[in-house]
């Protein structure tokens, strides 16, 4: 319908005519409209036997319709494939009174004998819309951003250069106009963070489907003397085997690190106060229950000793204070086993358990408590026979293991802790084997030996109580704990319980 057209029979410009999308009108030599579509009806808003009642310039505003008049008898002396305007801003008279922005185009159209002028009119309204829409959504996108302190960065690798926007230079400190490379990107971060940027790069791009990441960076503050934390989100766009863009969001985070860190603290505190608590409540009532016993034995004791310093020995009295004693250390005893079994009440159940799904979860626990500074090699072996333990008990292990090795390298300054998990079998014991091992600075022979003595605790605010019950639980599921001494780096610990069995 966008080139001039001779000798088409009426019907097949017609059945053309009524599929088009846009609004169209045939209009004969003498103006008068002779056919409009159903988008012309619907966009003039006039039916089909109104409209064409009508000559053209009923659709042309009124100021312009003298003008448009004799530029119509131009065109039809002279007809060929146009658009009106040249680039002019036109417009359209609606039935009720509206005028529209259009563009226009005129092709002439010879059917049969008679002259036709096909005019296609395409509403500028929509574009306009669009534009207004894409206005508004940058103004929201840009109140979104800076509602949640976002900025933007896209790296292009290929060409060593980094595009960001204006939050995102002030959160690293480069120069407003500067330009910035991917080295100058990478200097930015805390030593430690420049790993982990490039081990998460490595992992999206090798192991993530969508080739995503998400991560935790410790920024080189301008500032001296200041940590600045920062989340990093993003995806890595690949030409073979080659990373060749890297584009994402970053949103300083330094504030909810500062807070989840006095929370954490205090988190910490609270629980060494409800630990001490429990310790004493629980001497309390050890002291209470054999505080009696223990002064009957002293008095019967302090008779016996008497009784034996005498030229006359009274046998009967002799042996009345012994029988007394023994029998006060009898209840003591049993006084004793009846408050563990009190302290230690409910069975424990122990069932066919995943223990790579419990360190899985024990993982996940620790990061969501408030130890997220870390991260985790994981050696899990697959197919893996279940072990024989208590589900609660095992992953209170892991989680004191856990967390045990986060504190000893941030406690050594280390920003981010990194954990390794091994797990493996040892098919002649019928056992699996878990082994922790942190980064931090390791233990000293000194403390290596003492470290499973209870009351014994190198942390300033510890109890020296958290691998003697760590290790009385997995004794209690039938496994054993222990420290490896020889270990090159970090402290390293081992575990081992035993596979269940029908």
């Amino acid at each position: 319908m966008n080139a001039s057209v001779d000798n088409l029979t009426a019907l097949t410009i017609f059945d053309l005519f009524d599929v088009a999308a846009d609004a169209m009108l045939l209009v004969n030599h003498q103006g008068k409209i002779v056919r409009a579509n159903e988008s012309a009806q619907q966009m003039f808003n006039y039916p089909e036997n109104e409209i064409t009642e009508l000559t053209v310039e009923a659709l042309i505003p009124e100021s312009l319709r003298q003008q448009h008049q004799q530029n119509r008898t131009n065109y039809v002396s002279q007809p060929q494939k146009r658009s009106m305007g040249k680039g002019k801003n036109l417009s359209a008279l609606t039935k009720d009174g509206r005028e529209l922005p259009v563009d226009i185009g005129l092709t002439p159209i010879n059917a049969k004998e008679e002259k036709f002028v096909l005019v296609t009119f395409h509403s500028t309204d929509k574009q306009i819309l669009a534009e207004a829409s894409l206005k508004e959504s940058q103004a929201r996108l840009q109140l979104a951003k800076q509602a949640a302190g976002l900025g933007v960065f896209d790296i292009t690798l290929s060409e060593d250069i980094v595009y960001c926007d204006e939050h995102t230079r002030d959160v690293l400190g480069f120069d407003e106009n500067k330009p910035i490379t991917y080295q100058h990107f990478i200097q930015r971060l805390d030593t430690n963070s420049q790993d982990v940027w490039q081990l998460t790069l490595k992992q999206a791009s090798e192991s993530n489907e969508n080739n995503e990441f998400r991560v935790e960076l410790l920024v080189k503050n301008h500032q001296e003397g200041m940590q600045q934390w920062i989340l990093v989100a993003g995806k890595i766009y690949t030409s073979g085997e080659e990373n060749e863009r890297v584009i994402g969001v970053l949103q300083d985070i330094t504030e909810q690190k500062t807070l989840l860190k006095k929370l954490n603290m205090q988190r910490i505190d609270m629980e060494m106060l409800a630990k001490q608590q429990i310790a004493v409540h629980t001497a309390s009532a050890i002291a209470h229950e054999i505080n009696q016993p223990l002064t009957a034995i002293s008095a019967y004791s302090e008779v016996a000793l008497q009784a034996l310093k005498t030229e006359n020995i009274d046998w009967d009295r002799l042996n009345r204070s012994l029988t007394g004693s023994a029998a006060q250390a009898q209840r003591a005893g049993k006084s004793l086993h009846e408050l563990m079994e009190f302290l230690h009440s409910g069975e424990v159940i122990r069932a066919a358990i995943d223990i790579n799904e419990v360190i899985n979860e024990a993982i996940n626990i620790t990061h969501e408590s408030g130890y997220g500074g870390f991260r985790v090699n994981l050696d899990l072996e697959p197919n893996l026979p279940k072990v024989k333990a208590n589900q609660k008990q095992l992953q209170k292990v892991m989680i004191n293991l856990l967390r045990n090795g986060v504190e000893a390298a941030n406690d050594a300054g280390i920003a981010i802790a990194d954990l390794s998990v091994k797990v493996q079998t040892h098919a002649e014991a019928s056992m699996a084997e878990v082994i922790v091992q942190d980064n931090g600075p390791g233990l000293s022979q000194e403390v290596a030996a003492r470290i499973f003595e209870p009351f014994f605790t190198t942390k300033p605010h510890g109890i020296g109580m958290g691998l003697v019950i760590t290790r009385s639980l997995v004794e209690a599921n039938g496994g054993q704990l222990w420290l490896d001494t020889d270990s090159k780096e970090g402290a390293t610990f081992h575990l081992t319980l035993p596979f269940y069995r029908d």
